[in-house]
């Protein structure tokens, strides 16, 4: 069974494999995402999932499994796209600081006709930072490449006291969830993980 993966992500790989997937290919979905601004994060996820798995679907074959994710950061309904400069990374986390916020994926598994989206919220609370901590953390690097301009899985876990919800869906992909819609599929991760093990 072929199943492709409509994102260069290299999180997304690594907890696709993790789900015990590791057989599959990448194809970077050619997607306008400005198109999509304005909408609130729950639906904007779900439609770029979509449209991503759509862009893919088209030169993947009518037998392939395609699996599309998007990921935003919103704090009180205003999405955090990733920083577009340090500045704005300050901004960014300096609004984060001490507060909860919401993590959305949109997530789209498709083969042929039949396509599935489903929607994960993650709430995730920041402790207080100062703005030296802040300032560290941009030095890093980290920040400016990513939604909300931090990262669960490196150095952003130090800035984080609590969360609510499904843990890799803040990495940017639902694997919880996204086991389940692939079982409608007939991809059962956990058989496939049992015959790697």
């Amino acid at each position: 069974m072929k199943i492709i993966l409509a994102s260069q992500s290299p999180r997304r790989k690594e907890l696709l494999e993790r789900m015990g997937i590791r057989d599959f290919e990448t194809i970077s979905p050619n997607v306008d995402e400005s198109a999509f601004h304005g909408l609130p994060p729950e639906e904007l996820v779900r439609r770029l999932s979509a449209e991503k798995a759509a862009a893919v679907a088209g030169k993947a074959g009518e037998d392939a499994i395609v699996i599309a994710a998007d990921t935003v950061v919103a704090l009180e309904g205003s999405v955090l796209g990733k920083p577009a400069d340090e500045l704005d990374a300050f901004k960014m986390l300096s609004a984060l600081s001490g507060v909860r916020h919401q993590v959305h994926t949109g997530v789209t598994v498709c083969r042929g006709g039949e396509k599935q989206t489903a929607h994960e919220v993650t709430d995730v609370t920041f402790r207080e930072l100062s703005e030296r901590e802040i300032e560290d953390y941009i030095a890093t690097g980290e920040p400016m490449d990513k939604a909300g301009a931090y990262g669960i899985q490196g150095y952003g876990a130090l800035l984080i006291q609590g969360i609510s919800g499904d843990y890799y869906n803040v990495m940017g992909l639902p694997v919880c969830r996204l086991s389940g819609m692939l079982a409608r599929f007939g991809v059962d991760c956990l058989k496939l993980a049992a015959r790697q093990g």
